[in-house]
């Protein structure tokens, strides 16, 4: 049959009859008096070679055919009512779309940070693991140890300060005076403090905090270019420490410990892939 041929309004007139078993009532859902629907479902009917639709009592019952066309025909109507007859639209948080960017190195060390903070979802952790939105946590989640959640350790970082090369007062040692006088710029993740933070409130120091940033990516250049000092995860300084000119410090606060952790929700516990993904994980964190 050639779909040229195929009056595809007739489809609509289906999945009014699937849905209303009565030929008024789909008529009226769709718009049609009851004389164009009962031509629709004739048409229908010459078209399939099956009566589709049987009088049962007070309802148009479907024939087996029509239930076997059901699913396929439901699918095609909602396509295009979804995504051919609305308006364009783009939605951020579901697209998959990639966009490319053209900038020399210090874009990307300048403008890149702040684009990808920016871009950053903001689904918090517990309702991305549920929703399915992500598949896997990976990191410091102290709020997705609770029921319905899995967690595996991957490794344990404490914490270390980070200056740059060149910095005119902090040597290799830093005493707290030296630490509570300096100027810090602190990392809260889109508003959330941090473990360290929290340790310092704990310990009853303050600190002189003269800039907050929202994400990890911004701290290199912040750090080179200034004389001031960041507290941050020893896995974090380490890279920084490769890719740029800084350099560690012992912070004289006793830091706080944590366990970086692979998390997932427990509807994903058996799925054979996700078990594999977590396996492999793992297992590369060990070897390194």
């Amino acid at each position: 049959m050639n779909i040229a041929a195929v009056d595809l309004n007739l489809l609509v007139a289906f999945h009014a009859m699937l849905e209303h078993r009565n030929v008024t009532r789909a008529g009226e859902a769709i718009g049609l008096s009851q004389p164009a629907m009962s031509s629709a479902v004739r048409r229908l009917r010459l078209l399939l070679e099956d009566p589709l639709f049987v009088r049962a009592g007070l309802e148009m019952k479907p024939t087996p055919r029509a239930l076997q066309l059901s699913t396929a025909v439901r699918q095609v109507v909602q396509t295009v009512q979804s995504e051919i007859l609305q308006p364009t639209r783009f939605d951020a948080s579901s697209s998959t779309r990639t966009f490319t960017f053209l900038m020399p190195d210090i874009g990307e060390a300048n403008f890149l940070p702040r684009i990808l903070a920016m871009l950053a979802p903001r689904h918090a952790a517990a309702d991305s693991l549920e929703s399915g939105v992500a598949d896997l946590a990976m990191g410091y989640f102290p709020d997705l140890h609770k029921a319905g959640f899995y967690q595996q350790k991957l490794m344990r970082s404490t914490h270390v300060s980070l200056v740059r090369k060149a910095h005119p007062t902090i040597g290799v040692q830093m005493n707290l005076d030296q630490f509570i006088a300096a100027s810090h710029v602190v990392v809260k993740p889109h508003g959330r403090e941090h473990v360290f933070e929290k340790h310092l409130q704990q310990q009853g120091i303050t600190r002189r905090v003269v800039l907050e940033i929202s994400n990890f990516l911004s701290l290199l250049p912040i750090i080179e270019s200034s004389d001031l000092i960041a507290t941050v995860p020893q896995d974090l300084a380490d890279f920084c420490v490769q890719h740029g000119q800084v350099r560690t410090v012992s912070t004289p606060v006793k830091a706080p410990v944590i366990d970086v952790q692979l998390h997932w929700h427990q509807r994903l516990q058996k799925d054979p892939g996700h078990a594999w993904l977590r396996s492999a994980i793992h297992q590369l964190f060990r070897q390194s």
